[in-house]
């Protein structure tokens, strides 16, 4: 098993918080993922504004959840072969250019009002995309970050991602108050410009390769991702907690249906409502993000996740109980802020306890739990908001995710001996696999 280094020293000089910016490449990098996740970001939101449309069908929400859930978790082990065998670049590129695709079909099939099952079928090619697509983008950091500057690059990426998840959604709902009669076909050209840029910066993107022996495609090799979680509980015991966390608390995908029917805002407005609920959650998150990159790294990680998740349920059942529209975006700015700790860890835990020619495995095996929290938990979300009521649906997952919390520190009391992420070295384990493969 891995051992987590100790805390730092007091007498150990604070790094440079900016460190990974003064990387070329590592700028490309971010400025590419910024405009990708603003553009999933627009397309997430306009497609559930339609799907919700004049019905005001929540359980259609639910259903766009398990049309993106599916395709992620089935082939994300695909994907992480992927990217341990081929140039990390140009897979991501390839679906991205897949993606873009997608979005311009969507963007047609908005236009002509097409009946609801044959967006279902795009945004289940474009979860494909996605899948296939996703385990090279991360596992392309560490050749483009050196070892000892990673735990900032990581902190910086985040704070990327959660800046575009702002952006996004606040752009998306101004788009989509631009024309009210082809406001969705409008968003979704800009999802496919910005994919197409993406493409440009990935490809851009001068990355350091190691030179190892890439291993067979064989079922064995395939499955060494999972063996490798499975033989790390640091790793195991923090992706669950994301896992069923997220799965019960999350409330994303319900929130046109509570921007409706809970803050009473009128249709019209839903997806301008829905876009500043949204870039609440990503300012959280970014607030705590630049915290995190200027400070020290957590000295306790381990139980500072556990409390953060904690919170981050306390929070959802505040939003569920929230019937104006600030307090909403108090609870959703905590969310973010929150939940933005246990990326930070995960990830971090992930990418430096894994050798560089098992990240691809390792990482699509992160996000098949990624997806299942988000994606599955949208399903959960819109299945539960449409038997219970929506109410009842968002305080429960609270309540759920808090007694996540309590569950896994009874299953894997390793979780709280995660102390600093600073110094931490490839498993042991992951030796031993890497030899076999």
């Amino acid at each position: 098993m891995a051992v987590i280094e100790p805390s730092q020293s007091p007498d150990t000089p604070r790094p440079d918080p900016y460190t990974a910016w003064r990387i070329a490449n590592y700028r490309l990098y971010a400025v590419s993922w910024f405009l990708m996740t603003v553009a999933r970001q627009i397309e997430f939101l306009a497609v559930g504004i339609y799907l919700y449309g004049p019905n005001k069908d929540v359980l259609a929400l639910g259903w766009q959840g398990l049309a993106m859930a599916l395709p992620a978790m089935l082939l994300a082990i695909a994907g992480g072969h992927l990217a341990d065998r081929f140039d990390r670049r140009r897979v991501l590129a390839l679906m991205l250019g897949l993606t873009a695709a997608v979005a311009a079909a969507l963007g047609v099939a908005c236009y002509h009002q097409v009946p609801a099952h044959w967006i279902y079928l795009l945004l289940v090619v474009n979860a494909v995309g996605q899948a296939l697509g996703a385990p090279s983008r991360t596992a392309l950091l560490p050749w483009i970050v050196p070892p000892e500057q990673f735990g900032s690059a990581v902190a910086w990426t985040s704070t990327v991602f959660q800046i575009a998840t702002m952006v996004g959604p606040a752009l998306g709902g101004l788009l989509l108050s631009i024309s009210a009669s082809q406001s969705i076909p409008f968003a979704l050209a800009f999802v496919v410009l910005f994919r197409l840029l993406g493409i440009v910066g990935t490809l851009l993107v001068r990355a350091q390769r190691p030179d190892h022996k890439r291993s067979s495609i064989s079922l064995e090799t395939l499955m060494a991702g999972i063996r490798f979680v499975g033989s790390q509980k640091p790793i195991l015991a923090t992706i669950s907690l994301d896992l069923f966390a997220v799965l019960l608390g999350g409330a994303t995908f319900v929130l046109p249906a509570f921007a409706d029917k809970v803050l009473g805002f009128p249709e019209e407005n839903v997806g301008a409502v829905v876009g500043y609920l949204r870039s609440a959650e990503a300012a959280g998150a970014i607030f705590m993000a630049i915290m995190l990159a200027h400070l020290p790294p957590i000295r306790h990680a381990g139980r500072t996740m556990l409390w953060a998740v904690a919170g981050f349920g306390v929070a959802t059942i505040c939003l569920g109980l929230s019937k104006c529209l600030w307090f909403a975006l108090v609870a959703m700015f905590l969310l973010g802020a929150l939940d933005n700790i246990s990326v930070v860890v995960r990830h971090t835990l992930i990418q430096l306890l894994t050798p560089d020619n098992m990240r691809g495995r390792v990482t699509a095996v992160n996000n098949v739990f990624i997806v299942a929290s988000n994606e599955l938990g949208g399903m959960e979300s819109g299945l539960t908001a449409g038997l219970f009521g929506l109410i009842p649906s968002i305080v429960g997952g609270g309540v759920g995710a808090i007694l996540v919390v309590l569950g896994c520190a009874t299953i894997w009391p390793q979780i709280l001996s995660i102390g600093s992420l600073a110094g931490l070295q490839p498993a042991e384990e992951a030796k031993v696999l890497q030899d076999s493969d």
